[in-house]
């Protein structure tokens, strides 16, 4: 891979978006990225992905660069809707996906992040959508994931002014789970994929088709989907390791079967 590099310690896979100076999102960056990713959901031995950016920063947005050969609505809408894709397939991918964000998570970094499941930030991280100061606006569905965490006029304020929040900030406003130290970030969310990986594969994957289920279904069409998955992970040899583990007070084995 010319992008990412991979190291897999245990069953948590880190991945490091490695295009130096500002790790920007170019088209050919996100092709590598949702093939890495499916390369990942194939891989039995991975169960937690981490992901952070090499340098200075976690990724300071799209290519500008390649913006200047766009010259139609209609490419402009492709590119837009290829960057969505690649961001629904991750917030869409059955094993859990950890930002680690330092330095700057912007515009398409932002969206990168957001597509995430979890976030832990430097404290002096810096976030947000400045797209409006170029005279154009999000496009790899940053719209939509930011109001979905920040709601709708904290929303509106960051992408109206372009101004990013901190680390700190992020917490607060609930686009970030924590904030820590930018040198014990890593090691921060490193602890925190190693205690997700415990888990059971299986009823990690049900959490989050059903956390999905709630934003786009009903809640009595949800809750009778929760009640088919529980069903099908109670059966699993996962849950019954899990059930005699608990009886014996030991810890659980799980092989995610």
């Amino acid at each position: 891979m010319e992008f990412f590099k991979v190291h897999t310690e245990g069953v948590v896979a880190t991945v490091t978006f490695s295009r130096p100076p500002a790790n920007a999102l170019s088209s050919a960056v996100l092709k590598e990225f949702s093939s890495l990713l499916d390369e990942l959901k194939d891989d039995d031995q991975v169960r937690v992905i981490l992901l952070h950016g090499e340098g200075r920063f976690f990724s300071a947005g799209a290519d500008i660069k390649e913006f200047t050969a766009v010259n139609t609505s209609e490419q402009a809408a492709e590119l837009a809707r290829a960057g969505q894709q690649v961001m629904e397939k991750l917030e869409q991918f059955p094993k859990p996906v950890i930002a680690a964000i330092h330095g700057a998570a912007l515009g398409g970094g932002l969206e990168l992040a957001m597509g995430c499941h979890i976030r832990l930030v430097a404290e002096n991280a810096k976030l947000g959508l400045p797209e409006l100061q170029l005279g154009i606006i999000p496009g790899f569905a940053g719209t939509q994931r930011l109001m979905r965490y920040v709601g709708f006029g904290k929303a509106m304020e960051m992408m109206w002014t372009s101004e990013p929040i901190t680390g700190i900030e992020a917490v607060q406003w609930g686009l970030a789970n924590k904030a820590v130290p930018e040198e014990q970030l890593l090691e921060e969310a490193k602890t925190l994929a190693n205690k997700i990986a415990q888990k059971s594969p299986i009823s990690v994957r049900a959490t989050i088709e059903l956390l999905h289920a709630a934003k786009t279904r009903s809640f009595h069409e949800a809750v009778e989907q929760e009640a088919i998955l529980f069903g099908k992970v109670f059966i699993s040899e996962d849950a019954k390791e899990g059930v005699q583990a608990f009886i014996e007070k030991r810890p659980a084995q799980f092989r995610g079967k």
